[in-house]
């Protein structure tokens, strides 16, 4: 039996544009792509602020998309809203901007694209019984090919974040906070319903500066000078899990993934290609909750097991609202200038920090209409 390919590069700022074209490359990417010749590029942004291992970097968004368009792909730049993140903002302080303009392509909000009802061929899981038959996706995505832009972090609900994840940023619409109750179940019904709609996927993870700690946000930088990518989305993130020094069967979404046949979570089943022997690597990264992640976990899991009314009146009503600021004051007002600065500037002397002031933001865009989405 043919095994999982999975490509593991290290990587230097002088060689990085070069290195995610051997990445392409290697997992011989236009195969993958080869029944369309359009490509969803699916960004990750955590944070509308800039930290480093937090979102896409630039870098990262250039070394894909000059290999697209030199192979002759059409690209649509995407990345959704979340209740504390603004994607306009985002694309702006992260320098997505400056990159597409650079290879003349426009961002594109998933706020203010057209989302349909989707009735899913498999079976679910968990959306049918968060959403009922109200299951939206963009319809752009129907008929397209994916290309998800990861970085390697912890995540405070799903330990991991990578390939995976990245869907669940595309895939629902505002109110997908919902979803963080069974978060690992969702994550497996939505890479069946992108196995259904896109016609080839790959994902590319950054780890050339890693997150450490309480992800997806509020991390310890870690440099670790590697990139990682492939089409089989759930032995992208095993790999990934174990660079992070995690059983990857021990994370309930990589096993569900595995049992169910989407994709291999076993190591000794898949095959790394590259310049790494990744057995060898373990970062014992220690994945940790924010106080955020903390409080949304203790009323969605446990109070609501013994008062159920908690958590339709919390994240169903206007007291929403309340918790949405008491996250956007923690993490945006209280953690990113007490922490978050410093760690920021001692990246900025890194390699990588360097090669970041080296990118320009772009021009942000005076008519940076966003469209309004019920979060309740």
């Amino acid at each position: 039996m043919k095994k999982t390919n999975v490509i593991v590069l290290k990587a230097v700022p002088e060689s990085i544009l070069t290195s995610y074209e051997e990445l392409l490359k290697l997992g011989d990417y236009k195969q993958v792509f080869s029944k369309s010749s359009e490509v969803i590029l699916k960004l990750n942004l955590s944070w509308s602020l800039f930290f480093p291992s937090c979102s896409s970097p630039p870098w990262q968004v250039e070394g894909v998309v000059r290999v697209l368009l030199r192979d002759g792909f059409k690209i649509f730049p995407v990345e959704n809203q979340t209740v504390v993140t603004h994607p306009w903002k985002g694309a702006y302080l992260n320098k997505w901007l400056g990159v597409l303009e650079k290879y003349g392509l426009d961002f594109i909000p998933l706020p203010n694209v057209e989302w349909i009802k989707y009735e899913p061929k498999c079976e679910l899981r968990a959306l049918n019984n968060l959403f009922g038959d109200e299951i939206l996706i963009p319809k752009m995505f129907i008929g397209r090919n994916v290309m998800h832009l990861a970085t390697l972090k912890t995540h405070g609900h799903t330990i991991i974040t990578g390939a995976i994840k990245n869907a669940f940023g595309g895939l629902i619409p505002k109110y997908r906070h919902h979803a963080h109750k069974c978060i690992h179940e969702v994550l497996v019904d939505l890479l069946k319903i992108q196995l259904e709609i896109h016609t080839g996927i790959f994902a590319v993870i950054d780890g050339t500066v890693a997150g450490d700690g309480a992800g997806p946000r509020t991390m310890t930088p870690k440099e670790c000078d590697l990139i990682i990518g492939g089409a089989d989305q759930v032995a992208v993130d095993a790999v990934c899990a174990k660079i992070m020094g995690f059983d990857p069967m021990n994370i309930d979404f990589l096993r569900m993934a595995h049992e169910e046949g989407l994709g291999c979570a076993d190591l000794d089943a898949i095959d790394i290609v590259g310049d790494v022997d990744v057995k060898k690597l373990n970062y014992k990264f220690k994945t940790r909750r924010s106080p955020v992640v903390f409080f949304d976990q203790l009323l969605r899991k446990r109070l609501a097991k013994y008062l159920p009314f908690v958590e339709k009146l919390v994240f169903h009503t206007p007291l929403f609202k309340l918790a949405i600021l008491g996250s956007a004051v923690y993490h945006d007002y209280i953690w990113y200038p007490l922490i978050g600065r410093r760690r920021v500037k001692k990246f900025l002397k890194t390699k990588w920090g360097k090669l970041w002031l080296n990118y320009p933001y772009g021009k942000y865009p005076e008519n940076a209409y966003l469209r309004e989405w019920d979060p309740y």
